[in-house]
Parts: structure tokens; C-alpha cells; sequence
């Protein structure tokens, strides 16, 4: 019986060694998985709103790029004078979006430009005027686009919501970006507007939140500020990327950049501009993750991230890395959506992910 067993066992084994679906799907000598090509389907967890709702936001990008393309075409001959003419073409064409103009119905708000210690910033507050109980009180966001775009476009997404549904003034920094400027111009823009509110807030009043590139701007200015012998801030917001380079060698990097048909070189492609060449993915005031004693020193920190975000795998472990230090942090992943999911003000994803950070901020800003 025992020898039946043992023959039966050896059969079963030869079997899926021998088999196409062994030989497809396997895992090497150095622990790398090989998988065949699969489809990947929508998330059962996403309801019929929220598919239709991306659906649209996918037809309605590739409308806006398209429009782009042919209204705002990249200069031959890049100079400042014919970037920024290009980049203003693209925030006219954008402001006429069905995204921006959802974001702005559903959370009315009130818009005014602003120059702080030399810094462009837009000013957004809720239509109804500051909240008398959170006059004291102020946020700072850093917009996305990879240290490339988003100044005037997807910043205003970001925070529109925001003030709306905190009752507090939001301030979003264009802070200066890639091939105009490299690192740390960023940060210090960031620092600079900083240091032009201590003069009216306390540093326990102040927030500061970002989305994509602005939530690895959020964690660098908190190394800045350190650097700088500022205070820190009462909180922090980093939403779909953290501490970590931009380019980490992590599965949600490898996976979901399978699934897009990149070969995980593109995420730090477009960070290139901004970030050189050969950055020094060592050095904490690029990437804080490198540092325990700059991370022990941030403020309570929400982390917001997406199961199909390249940088879920990021922003898990520099949670992680938080609360070993013994940073007060808080992490919450969406299911089924991709990065930056919380730009579209329609999702009902979004929707709750707004709660999660106007509580957060109320909960933490004294």
C-alpha cells in the first residue's frame, strides 16, 4: 500500500513537471515567477457605477489627448516663452472638461491667484467662505504629473474637493518642475510658501497633502524642512506614491507595468527631467525612504493607494517603515482602480477617499 502510494505520488509529480501549465508558469532559481500572458478582469468588487464612471473617464482622456494633440502640439523649438504658451493652451482646452467642470459643480469653490515669497499658487476655498472654526487652520497641496505637468490643471482636481469638504483653505503650490528646473527646485518652492505661512499659522495648523509626484514631493519636503531646521507640519497626506524612488524594483511596479505593456522602465522615464540622469536614489532629501531619522520625524501621515497603482508596493512600505519608527500613520487601499483613481471627483471611490482625508486633516489639525 505504502509503495502505491509513493508511485502515485512520483506519477503526480512527473505529471506537472511534464505538463505545458508547469512549464509556462514556474518559479526560477532566484525566486522570479514567470508567468504566461493572462487577461485581467475588472474587480468584482467594483459596483456598475463605478465601470461606467471609468469607462467615461477613459473615452473622455482620449478625447482631451486627441485635442491636444492638435490644438497644443509640443514646440519644435522648446524655449520658455513656447512651453509656456503650450502648456497654457492645454489648461484652456482642460478647463472646458467634463472632469473639471463634475469637480466644480459637485464641490463649488471659490479660486484666486496668489504669488507667495515669489511662488505661483492658486488659492482654493469653499464657496461659502472659510468655516469660522478652521480660520486658523490651512492645507497645502502638491499636484501630480510627474514633475512634468499638472500645474493648473490637475491641481485644481486636487484640491477643489478638498476645500470644499473640509471647510478650510486649500493652497496649491506650482511649484517648479521638469526640463525648465531639476531637483530640489520642487522642495524649495515647497519650503518657501512654508515658510510664508509659520509667519501666519502655527505649524500644528498647517496640512499638507499630495497626489502622485506631490505625495513624493510631500515626503521630500519633509526632509527639506528638516534640512532647513523648519517645524513640522500637523500633518501629512501622500496619495498614491510615498518615500520610496520612482522607479523601485517592487511587484506592484513589475505587475501593473505588465499589464500596461511597459517593461517597468517608463515610471521613472518621466520623472528623468525633473529628477537627471543619474540621480542619487540615496540621498534622503530625494528619497526620505533612505533615511530612519528623517522619517522617524514626520508628522501623522495618511497614505491613500490603489490595488492596480504601480506604486502600491511604495506606498505599503513606507507605511510600514512609519510605523516601525513609531510615526502615528494610517494606510487605506481602494480595490480595482488605477493610479491616481482619486483624481475623478465622480467615482464613488474617490468620494469616500475624500472623507478619509478631510477626517484626517480635522482630526490632526489643531
Amino acid at each position: 500500500m505504502i509503495n502505491n502510494k509513493i508511485t502515485l505520488l512520483m506519477a503526480f509529480v512527473i505529471f506537472y513537471a511534464c505538463s505545458d501549465k508547469y512549464q509556462k508558469h514556474f518559479i526560477d532559481d532566484e525566486g522570479t515567477i514567470h508567468v504566461p500572458a493572462y487577461t485581467l478582469p475588472q474587480s468584482s468588487f467594483l459596483s456598475e457605477d463605478s465601470r461606467a464612471i471609468i469607462k467615461k473617464q477613459h473615452e473622455d482622456e482620449l478625447k482631451l489627448y486627441k485635442e491636444w494633440e492638435v490644438a497644443c502640439p509640443y514646440p519644435e523649438v522648446p524655449t520658455e516663452e513656447t512651453l509656456d504658451a503650450h502648456e497654457q493652451c492645454k489648461q484652456q482646452h482642460f478647463y472646458k472638461t467634463s472632469t473639471y467642470r463634475e469637480a466644480l459643480s459637485r464641490y463649488p469653490v471659490n479660486i484666486e491667484i496668489d504669488t507667495i515669497h515669489g511662488v505661483y499658487t492658486e488659492v482654493v476655498t469653499p464657496a461659502g467662505g472659510v468655516k469660522e472654526e478652521h480660520r486658523d487652520k490651512v492645507l497645502i497641496s502638491l499636484h501630480s504629473g510627474a514633475f512634468l505637468y499638472g500645474s493648473r490643471t490637475a491641481s485644481r482636481i486636487e484640491a477643489i474637493p478638498i476645500a470644499s469638504l473640509t471647510g478650510i483653505k486649500v493652497i496649491s503650490v506650482d511649484y517648479r518642475m521638469g526640463p525648465k528646473h531639476q531637483f530640489p527646485a520642487a522642495s524649495e518652492d515647497v519650503a518657501a510658501v512654508y515658510k510664508a505661512l509659520l509667519k501666519v499659522y502655527k505649524p500644528e495648523n498647517i496640512g499638507i497633502y499630495g497626489y502622485a509626484a506631490g505625495g513624493a514631493l510631500t515626503t521630500q519636503a519633509m526632509a527639506w524642512f528638516q534640512k532647513e531646521g523648519l517645524p513640522m507640519p500637523g500633518a501629512v497626506g501622500m496619495i498614491c506614491m510615498a518615500a520610496a524612488e520612482p522607479r523601485p524594483k517592487t511587484d506592484s511596479m513589475h505587475m501593473v507595468s505588465a499589464i500596461l505593456g511597459y517593461d517597468g522602465i517608463a515610471p521613472f522615464t518621466y520623472f528623468r527631467p525633473y529628477y537627471g540622469e543619474h540621480p542619487d536614489f540615496n540621498d534622503p532629501l530625494l528619497v526620505p525612504l533612505k533615511s530612519e531619522a528623517v522619517l522617524s520625524k514626520f508628522p501623522p501621515s495618511l497614505l491613500i493607494v490603489s490595488t492596480r497603482d504601480f506604486h502600491l508596493s511604495s506606498v505599503a512600505y513606507t507605511h510600514t517603515q512609519l510605523v516601525k519608527l513609531g510615526v502615528e500613520a494610517e494606510l487605506h487601499i481602494w480595490e480595482g482602480l488605477g493610479h491616481v483613481f482619486i483624481a475623478n471627483s465622480e467615482l464613488p471611490e474617490s468620494q469616500d477617499a475624500y472623507n478619509v482625508i478631510v477626517n484626517f486633516f480635522k482630526k490632526h489639525l489643531k
